[in-house]
């Protein structure tokens, strides 16, 4: 996607009904000696970083559950959309671990620290309504019954973003981007 240049937009959506995306398999995960998590986190880290990165702008559309690294996932993005019922958190702290894929960087800059170490410290889920009163999310939309009310309203976004100037739009990005990083 970095280098296609015909990619204007890029929208983050889950085929499975529900959710958006539960994060990782801690089954799987318990499996894992030390060394294995170890490169584990690392990869979903640095994968977390590229979506970040993506020159043009990223649109999650949070239909469901973004728990975890679901979050993580829709932090990564520039945008976020949520259907009102979506459930999201940063529940790491509830199973013993910490959020190792930038949430504990990204959270913070986008509610603020006060309401990050509140839902990183409770691990506690929010919904749509609350993640738009704490900016979490740009928008949020009541759940239509095809359940994909959050895509489509992520898709109307993306539509407006579409006929601007693409250079500009990727600038602004970067500017944004590495103003937040000073």
């Amino acid at each position: 996607l970095r280098f296609d240049e015909k990619v204007r937009v890029v929208v983050f959506k889950s085929e499975v009904k529900g959710v958006f995306c539960a994060g990782a398999d801690l089954k799987e995960r318990a499996k894992m000696d030390d060394a294995e998590v170890g490169h584990f986190v690392k990869r979903l880290r640095n994968l977390m970083d590229e979506i970040a990165a993506l020159p043009v702008p990223t649109i999650a559309a949070i239909d469901g559950y973004a728990l975890g690294g679901g979050l993580e996932l829709a932090l990564a993005c520039d945008l976020r959309v949520a259907a009102s019922s979506a459930k999201m958190g940063l529940i790491e702290t509830t199973r013993g671990l910490l959020p190792g894929a930038g949430g504990t960087q990204r959270l913070p800059r986008c509610i603020g620290i006060g309401l990050a170490k509140e839902l990183i410290f409770t691990g506690r889920q929010i919904d749509g309504q609350q993640a738009a009163s704490m900016g979490l999310v740009n928008h949020t939309v009541p759940q239509n019954s095809e359940g994909d009310a959050a895509y489509q309203r992520a898709l109307t976004l993306a539509k407006e973003i579409l006929p601007q100037a693409p250079f500009a739009v990727k600038m602004g990005k970067l500017a944004i981007n590495r103003g937040m990083e000073v």
